[in-house]
């Protein structure tokens, strides 16, 4: 069990660790489902869809989610880091849900190649993106601050999931 108490947060390794290891392991299960050469056939299913025209460059894709991810790690860390509450204690139960909710997202949508639940998914990761800045907000404004682009990117990535999965119906 994790050594948090009412006066104070967890200490600078114990959340540092933390942190790290929730980084590492989203990293390693995006990797897992990556459209990139080392998965031919999610990339050739990837390059098949009927993407719109506001679909940003993969280089981008690629470039964008570990700095996003980092970003509400560094506000995941600070939460950690903030006395117990049962505030806190939500937002960092939000901060871990939504971490394995991008991890899941990937599966659903590169491996399971199902568009039109990954919409859906992405559009609660928004929801629980925005609920966790706004329940963090009076534990520590940096941190909840640090989960707005993220909520901003995921609200645009819901709506081209959700033209992503109009645009390509399931197969029967």
């Amino acid at each position: 069990m994790m050594n948090a108490t009412r006066s104070t947060g967890l200490s600078p390794l114990i959340a540092g660790g933390a942190t790290a290891a929730v980084l590492g392991l989203s990293a390693l299960v995006g990797r897992r489902n990556a459209p990139d050469r080392s998965h031919p056939g999610i990339r050739r299913w990837y390059a098949r869809l009927d993407k719109p025209g506001f679909t940003p460059p993969d280089k981008l894709f690629g470039a964008v989610w570990p700095v996003l991810e980092t970003l509400a790690g560094v506000g995941g860390y600070r939460l950690l880091r903030a006395p117990a509450s049962p505030r806190r204690n939500a937002a960092v139960a939000l901060w871990l849900g939504n971490s394995a909710m991008i991890g899941g997202w990937t599966e659903l949508f590169f491996r399971a190649r199902r568009p039109g639940p990954s919409a859906v998914a992405a559009g609660a990761m928004t929801l629980g993106t925005a609920t966790l800045a706004a329940t963090a907000w009076k534990i520590d404004r940096p941190a909840a601050a640090s989960v707005l682009p993220l909520a901003a990117w995921l609200g645009f990535a819901t709506v081209l999931a959700s033209e992503v999965a109009r645009r390509n119906p399931p197969e029967k």
